[in-house]
């Protein structure tokens, strides 16, 4: 009996340890995102590990076939419990999930992968090709614009204030660290970040730019691209991007800007019916990009005499329309210098040395045409010369040479204008006769006229002169005292602006109409959140480093502004933020946002005089 006792626990003991090691266990599976079939090249997907029971957390995968890794996290866990005749027992599991890109077409297999000892099964993938007509779009608003620019310059590296650290920080970068004076170099700001959703990117101020003439570009990014910085994959996009000349050499600073910027940052909790839930909950961010350095050098010597000061390469044409003119007749030269560079800032020899004594020349204003680009700034710059032939006769308008520095070469080059042989025949009058003309008059002296009188009143003694005095001094009392209540009224500023709130919010609210009338989708949502954004901090004083949703509603609370009427202006807000950053084809229809814009801050003003009045 003894012995069959012992078989019976040893029995019972290799079962339960059979049905451990058969509850541990480790379940690989693929998803395609957004419910397609299939993986093509350029798509996100994910390898999803199941763990059941055991505690210890999977390595991070270092290669799979076929695919970028892009992320590797725990996004989800579970728990069940179980009584059975008084003894509870408990089971866990917990969800790992690998993001992937796919960048190669074929089959391809994944796993089998160890966890705490527990073997998983192996997975099957296939990698298409992407049609050609469709742009990588992922459930994380991948893609998008080349980042551009260079890193040869990280300056001091990444400053990181408040709660931005390593999930959301800014990186400002230049074209090139060492320069020629008038050169152009590209300054970009780059965001990175990996949160969830960005809501709102503002700048406080703009970049200084120390020594430097700053040409804005638009050329920034419309949607995220990944990119992987110090080992970890981050969501980017250009921000800012700037054409920046040095206007001396150097060592000179740009000095980056704060901005704010609002995400969702997702916070996981663990619920006892539902298991493991995560919701968004808003973050709002003050961050700035390094500092940079730039080593300006002097353009190289000796400098030609007839430097015009351009910075960049250049061509110059000139046009003249005829060939015979007559004396004492004005006619014009035109002179259009193109290409990229300091154009603003190129200037012709001077024509009245160059041209005959015959010839008077009188110096235009330039007209320019410049386009600020992604990487320079080009266009043309043109100059239209009056000149007037004094007489007649065959004269040779010379060629003009522009001579401008090309930094890609390091020399001075020249470009070349052609000249012209005019014909010029004998106007209607010669100078000499005009100014004679001119210089001409009537030697006869005024007779004396018969109604002289020696009776005569001075003026001092009419009403009339005393008026001239007094009515403009009346008239500087009343201008004084009316721009002494003027100042008074307008003392407080911040007053001044909550006054003028809804007139400036209809301005914008204007704007926003044209963009919507051009069929400008991003310009309207940007015009619609400066509308509703201004207005809120005009109204309620309210500086823009504080401007949240969270302090907007409890001061309009606070100011006795109904509850609907505020859900009405932050769901607006939020429609706007998510359209701003949505694929393009979600917000199409700009009509019912602009009504909706305008409907809001009626009301809101509306709510605003009403608690006015009741207070009176």
């Amino acid at each position: 009996m003894t012995i069959k006792l012992r078989y019976g626990i040893l029995s019972l003991l290799f079962l339960l340890s059979g049905i451990s090691a058969f509850a541990s266990s480790v379940h690989l599976s693929v998803q395609s995102v957004r419910g397609k079939r299939e993986i093509s090249v350029g798509d996100l997907f994910y390898i999803s590990y199941e763990v059941n029971d055991i505690e210890e957390a999977p390595d991070r995968p270092t290669n799979v076939p076929g695919a970028k890794i892009m992320y590797f996290e725990r996004t989800g866990q579970s728990s069940r419990f179980s009584s059975v005749n008084g003894k509870t027992t408990q089971s866990y599991s917990f969800t790992y999930t690998l993001t992937l890109k796919a960048v190669k077409e074929g089959q391809f297999s994944y796993g089998p992968v160890t966890v705490g000892g527990v073997k998983s099964n192996s997975v099957n993938y296939a990698i298409g090709v992407a049609p050609a007509a469709t742009p990588d779009n992922s459930s994380q608003s991948g893609g998008g614009q080349s980042s551009g620019g260079s890193s040869s310059n990280q300056g001091e590296g990444p400053k990181f204030i408040g709660k931005g650290d390593g999930n959301l920080f800014l990186k400002a970068d230049v074209s090139r660290s060492t320069a020629y004076e008038q050169e152009a170099l590209v300054y970009t700001v780059k965001l990175y970040t990996t949160y969830d959703a960005i809501k709102f990117i503002g700048a406080t101020a703009a970049p200084k730019f120390e020594g430097f003439v700053v040409e804005e570009s638009k050329d920034i990014s419309t949607s995220l691209e990944y990119e992987t910085y110090n080992g970890k994959t981050y969501a980017t996009a250009i921000i800012a991007r700037y054409i920046i000349f040095p206007q001396m050499q150097g060592q000179l600073k740009v000095l980056g800007n704060t901005y704010t910027v609002s995400v969702d940052e997702r916070e996981y909790y663990h619920d006892p019916f539902w298991g493991s839930m995560s919701v968004p909950k808003p973050l709002q961010l003050n961050v700035t990009p390094n500092d940079l350095s730039i080593n300006v050098k002097p353009l190289p010597s000796p400098v030609p005499a007839n430097f015009s000061g351009g910075v960049g390469q250049f061509k110059i044409s000139s046009d003249l329309p005829a060939q015979n003119f007559l004396s004492n007749q004005a006619a014009s030269v035109v002179y259009t210098v193109t290409g990229t560079g300091n154009l603003k800032y190129v200037k012709l020899p001077d024509l009245n040395a160059l041209y005959p004594a015959q010839l008077e020349v009188y110096s235009p204003t330039p007209e320019v045409t410049a386009n600020v680009g992604r990487t320079n700034v080009s266009g043309s710059a043109k100059f239209d010369y009056s000149f007037m032939p004094l007489e007649a006769g065959t004269f040779t308008i010379p060629s003009v040479e522009l001579v401008y520095f090309n930094p890609l070469t390091g020399n001075y080059e020249t470009s070349t204008a052609r000249g012209y042989t005019i014909n010029v025949g004998k106007g209607k009058g010669s100078e000499k006769s005009q100014t004679r003309g001119m210089l001409a008059f009537n030697p006869q002296l005024m007779k004396v006229g018969s109604n002289l009188s020696f009776h005569h009143t001075p003026y001092v003694h009419k009403v009339g002169y005393w008026l001239f005095y007094i009515i403009p001094i009346l008239l500087l009392l009343g201008v004084s005292i009316y721009y002494r209540a003027y100042l008074k009224a307008n003392a407080d500023l911040l007053a001044v602006r909550s006054r003028k709130a809804s007139k400036v919010a209809r301005m914008r609210l204007k704007k926003a109409a044209v963009c919507m009338r051009k069929r400008e989708v991003d310009p309207f949502y940007d015009e619609m959140l400066a509308s509703l954004w201004g207005y809120l901090g005009d109204k309620l004083k309210i500086a823009t480093s504080e401007l949240n949703r969270q302090n907007v509603s409890a001061t309009l609370s606070e100011r006795g502004i109904p509850e609907e009427k505020i859900a009405s202006m932050i769901n607006l807000i939020d429609d706007c933020e998510f359209a701003k950053y949505a694929p393009a084809s979600t917000k199409a229809d700009m009509k019912p946002v602009y009504d909706r814009g305008v409907d809001v801050i009626n009301e809101m003003e509306d709510a605003f005089k009403q608690i006015k009045q009741e207070k009176k």
